[in-house]
């Protein structure tokens, strides 16, 4: 089928990007803030813990659902019109959890919000390959960095703000303007990019993605949590979820004859963006091993309150997204591994300082070695996003944009079932020799630690591979209005 040149927006990308990067940070605001709410949650609605969970292991699962359907959305869908729908379902969303009468409206009103904001990052991510010319990409992708890691790093601590003073009611009320405001805003900037195509949905792989996806996610997160939310051996979720992504695979190769996959896999056979993947997954896995640990260190070991937990925290992840705008100029001028190599060298060397934690640790050693290790990794995404989909031809970005939010949900999980399950058994192990259950706990972490920094050995190994320099690939060397086929099916 013969490609329409796609029309080139009539207002400069700027206030595209903008909008669709101020929607970004607001969905992902709300994908950490009630982290501080749960005990508030509990005592309110008369639940457990257990049951708790579903808060985070719901929206968890809704966007590893809703992801893979993205590569199809963005093809049939106008930008504007997709963007309107998501934010449309978030705002549903953020109005059905302040309302919230019981426990399960909650849990639903956060599967509604997930579905919003599972579209924004694959939407955002493509309309920027689309539309932003290829020297200029990584300097646009560090203002993405900068939404994308700011805003949950800002989650906790805004909602331990609130909670001080205020309902958990209002975590929901104090988003929801600003959410209706970037819509608008939104709606008045954005230009539709690309012209969507007539695709149908194949309707079997939609629930083999959903079975395989969320099953494994689900899976991965149970793993060592001891008691999990569905009674369900997480091995065997784990099993049947790769059981169904393999099947899921081997239908979109075969759909892809005909040129109607679902999540079209032939990124994967362009190595620049498959080596981009393994090496944003790895990292992945490391820096969220980071996240879930420190936190259980901080309240569980040394006894911190949540808001000052989320205060500790805070500092990494605006020093993460403040210098994504700097490091995408860096890599628009020296390319990618003069950056990442330097990042992942110090990630691994400040997670070996972390395998090190005791009881006495003090406060200052842990607050400036997560902030340092935060910076190092800001060094790592900015040039890898950039490099990984700048390698895909424009009717792929699509596609590859929801493939790598796909695998960051499968490494997030994983990264933190890894850590947890071998926290966990350490810990077992020094209580059964006589140690208290603190020092346990300590020790187990320190084993958790040490794993995460081998985990960022192999995002070292990938690093000193990349190209030496901007090379992001034949099909980036064009602007975003001069490659060749600028493909129908590149946006919608």
């Amino acid at each position: 089928m013969p490609h329409t040149p796609a029309p080139v927006p009539s207002r400069p990308y700027g206030r595209t990007i903008a909008a669709l990067v101020a929607a970004t940070f607001t969905v992902f605001l709300n994908e950490t803030i009630m982290i501080n709410a749960i005990p508030r949650l509990m005592a309110d609605f008369h639940v457990d813990a257990r049951a708790a969970q579903w808060l985070s292991t719901a929206f968890m699962l809704a966007m590893a659902v809703v992801i893979p359907v993205t590569g199809w959305l963005l093809q049939r869908v106008r930008t504007r019109a997709l963007f309107l729908t998501a934010m449309s379902i978030f705002i549903c969303g953020t109005v059905l959890a302040a309302a919230a009468w019981s426990f399960p409206v909650l849990v639903a009103a956060r599967v509604v919000q997930a579905g919003g904001t599972a579209i924004m990052m694959p939407l955002l991510m493509t309309t920027l390959m689309s539309i932003v010319p290829a020297d200029e990409r990584g300097k646009v992708m560090g203002n993405v960095t900068m939404a994308i890691s700011v805003a949950p790093a800002l989650g906790p601590t805004a909602s331990g703000l609130v909670l001080d003073f205020m309902s958990w009611r209002w975590i929901f009320l104090l988003v929801l303007p600003f959410a209706v405001v970037v819509t608008a805003a939104g709606l008045r900037f954005l230009d539709d990019v690309g012209e969507p195509r007539a695709l149908p949905l194949d309707w079997v792989s939609v629930p083999l993605a959903a079975v395989g996806f969320g099953g494994l996610v689900y899976g991965l997160s149970q793993l060592g949590a001891g008691d999990a939310v569905l009674p369900v051996d997480p091995w065997w979720m784990v099993a049947g979820g790769l059981a169904a992504i393999a099947v899921f695979a081997w239908r979109q190769v075969r759909l892809a004859r005909e040129g109607s996959p679902l999540l079209n896999l032939s990124t994967l056979a362009i190595p620049r963006y498959t080596h981009a993947l393994a090496l944003m997954a790895a990292a992945f896995m490391a820096m969220l091993g980071a996240m879930i640990l420190l936190p259980l260190y901080l309240q569980d070991v040394r006894g911190l309150s949540t808001l000052a937990t989320g205060l500790m925290l805070m500092p990494g992840g605006l020093a993460m997204g403040l210098l994504g705008p700097t490091v995408g100029k860096l890599y628009d001028r020296y390319g990618a591994r003069v950056l990442v190599l330097p990042g992942a060298i110090g990630c691994t060397l400040l997670l070996a300082v972390l395998a090190r934690v005791d009881m006495h640790t003090p406060y200052w050693v842990i607050l400036a070695d997560y902030t340092a290790m935060l910076v190092c990794l800001s060094f790592v995404f900015t040039p890898v996003f950039t490099l990984g989909l700048g390698a895909l031809p424009a009717q792929l970005y699509s596609h590859g944009s929801s493939l790598l939010g796909t695998v960051q949900q499968l490494a997030a999980a994983a990264g933190a079932a890894l850590v947890v399950t071998v926290m966990s058994s350490h810990a077992g192990d020094l209580v059964r020799e006589g140690h208290s259950g603190l020092d346990a706990m300590a020790g187990g972490m320190r084993w958790a630690f040490g794993l995460a920094a081998l985990i960022s050995l192999t995002v070292l190994v990938l690093a000193a591979t990349l190209p030496s320099g901007r090379g992001a690939g034949a099909h980036a060397a064009h602007g975003a209005h001069d490659v060749p086929e600028p493909a129908v099916d590149a946006e919608g």
